[in-house]
């Protein structure tokens, strides 16, 4: 394994540790998942520059709208839940209430 793939493996390992244990924070959740895209993202578009076609091109970009589109989501969830709730840790959300 070259150190280029090990430290975007390691990137995106890191996030995942970080999504599933570090739950106090829905902000803390969302910039774990960014994390994640993110090195997803930089990964992809190395791996399509190796490969040299344009086949792959397109992939990273497909990749990076569906992180914004994502990263975009997340924030209005945030920005509902604080103001219904007050807070944004997800101890206080209750999926039985309404």
């Amino acid at each position: 394994m070259t150190p280029v793939h090990f430290s975007f493996t390691s990137a995106f390992v890191l996030g995942l540790m970080g999504l599933a244990f570090h739950r106090t924070h829905l902000l803390s959740a969302l910039l774990c998942l960014e994390g994640m895209m993110l090195s997803l993202f930089i990964a992809l578009a190395l791996w399509a520059l190796q490969l040299e076609t344009t086949a792959f091109s397109t992939a990273p970009m497909l990749l990076l709208a569906f992180s914004a589109c994502e990263a975009s989501a997340g924030l209005a969830l945030l920005v509902a839940t604080a103001r219904t709730h007050g807070t944004d840790r997800l101890q206080s959300l209750n999926l039985l209430q309404c």
